[in-house]
């Protein structure tokens, strides 16, 4: 069994991704790995060029501008990176630019690619999600996050990714994938209140359609106010990636939220209480399909 990572990147610098980590944490079951880079206006290229000299590829791209509304330019440079992967290569592992595998993941996600390689009818594995807010220490809490998606995938070129990257489908259809234990750490809401309003900004161009340079204005006219935007948050009780430990060191910044604050219109504060009570979250949007072991 080979396996092959990929993932695509821009602005690294600028908008304080954690790539390092992102790329590193996954690497050591990974036999190779591979990085659309962006047309960036930072040191991203050098930044990604010593992760792992002779265990990664970069491919240069430039992300294009047409593709700004809805995000999807973000699938685009998704299959970017996938289509670079060699044929010879069982199984795809992707991993976004702010997404983090815990090590203590990974015996389980090597032995779930390891015991589903010669089952074709598995195209997918799909990852439960832990999405972080504001500092390491909480954790979303509602409906608003999605709880889980695809990141392993077969190399088969007939899959694309979906819409703004948020996961795959094969000919326009839902993969049929088997569930891993084993979370995905999402860190892309946890970053110093101005890296995260650029970073909003930023996003927004490219779904929106506005010039980067006039979210840029937008952006350093403020700083993101983690203390209101948000909907539910829990606290975090476990144990962060070895790889996040530097990181999360040089956090200096506070955030005081309140546990309790529920702020929902009335519908999803129902809905909200129905999964509380009984761990089900009804209409769950689902962009796959579970197939029986």
């Amino acid at each position: 069994m080979k396996v092959c990572g990929f993932t695509f990147i821009k602005n690294v610098e600028k908008f304080d991704f954690p790539i390092v980590e992102a790329i590193t944490s996954v690497l050591p079951i990974c036999d190779h790995f591979v990085v659309a880079v962006g047309n960036s206006t930072d040191g991203t290229r050098k930044i990604i060029e010593n992760i792992a000299p002779g265990k990664l590829t970069i491919i240069d791209t430039v992300w294009d501008d047409s593709l700004k509304s809805g995000g999807v330019v973000y699938a685009s440079e998704t299959d970017k990176a996938f289509d670079a992967i060699p044929a010879d290569y069982d199984w795809c592992f992707y991993i976004q630019g702010d997404e983090v595998v815990h090590e203590k993941y990974l015996p389980e996600i090597k032995a779930a690619m390891q015991n589903n390689v010669a089952k074709k009818e598995v195209e997918g594995l799909l990852f439960n999600y832990k999405h972080f807010f504001g500092t390491y220490d909480y954790v979303g809490d509602c409906r608003h996050w999605y709880r889980k998606e695809i990141r392993v995938v077969r190399n088969d070129k007939n899959i694309r990714s979906y819409k703004d990257a948020q996961g795959f489908r094969k000919n326009n259809e839902k993969l049929n994938v088997l569930p891993v234990d084993a979370e995905i750490y999402h860190y892309g809401w946890v970053r110093p209140p101005k890296y995260m309003q650029e970073k909003i900004n930023s996003v927004k161009a490219y779904y929106k359609g506005i010039s980067e340079e006039e979210a840029g204005k937008i952006a350093s006219q403020q700083e993101f106010d983690y203390g209101t935007e948000y909907d539910a948050l829990a606290k975090f009780e476990g144990t962060h990636p070895a790889v996040m430990k530097k990181r999360i060191e040089r956090l200096n910044w506070k955030v005081e939220v309140d546990l309790k604050k529920v702020n929902m219109n009335l519908k999803y504060w129902f809905l909200y209480k129905i999964e509380k009570l009984f761990g089900l979250r009804l209409f769950e949007y689902r962009n796959y399909k579970i197939l029986k072991p």
